[in-house]
């Protein structure tokens, strides 16, 4: 009895969870979902100031998270170590990316670490930033940037939860 009664309410259960994943693979209704269009290549980081001068409900709504925080919350001595400045920074690494404290605008985990650098997408929607742009201006400025990168970027420094071995050192893990 008991079996019967788990496998009729789990099976729409599992009918709900293939479709959700049919979904997020664009796969509905015989319809495959087009890929994102890739951005331009040979983009510079211009850091969050920039990003906030059309996106500001965004900014605001990121500069209240611990990621707006991510490098101060690094205790000093820790604060110039390539380890860290990967994950509490953006752009690290890369040419026009965080390179000392004084790149201020790229200090902490920031629009372009998820979306990829925003040169291109800058230049590209300036022209009709403080009007509301036509469908074609719309899919113009959405086409200069990721909506997120094609990879999974938050893994990328949240790897605790997986079966890698986190590069934070010993004393400022979280018991």
């Amino acid at each position: 009895m008991l079996t019967q009664h788990w496998e009729r309410n789990t099976g729409g259960f599992w009918v709900a969870l293939v479709a959700v994943m049919l979904a997020r693979c664009g796969l509905v209704n015989g319809q495959e979902e087009a890929p994102e269009p890739e951005p331009p290549g040979q983009q510079e980081y211009i850091g969050v100031k920039k990003c906030s001068a059309c996106h500001f409900d965004q900014f605001l709504k990121w500069r209240s998270t611990k990621h707006a925080k991510s490098f101060e919350l690094l205790p000093a001595k820790f604060q110039a170590d390539a380890k860290c400045l990967k994950c509490h920074t953006t752009g690290f690494g890369e040419p026009t990316g965080f390179k000392t404290a004084a790149d201020v605008d790229l200090k902490g985990t920031s629009c372009e670490q998820c979306h990829g650098p925003g040169s291109k997408h800058a230049e590209i929607s300036k022209p009709f930033a403080n009007k509301k742009p036509t469908p074609e201006q719309e899919k113009l400025a959405r086409d200069s940037i990721w909506k997120m990168l094609p990879k999974n970027v938050c893994v990328t420094c949240h790897i605790v939860q997986g079966h890698h071995e986190s590069e934070t050192p010993k004393e400022l893990r979280k018991p």
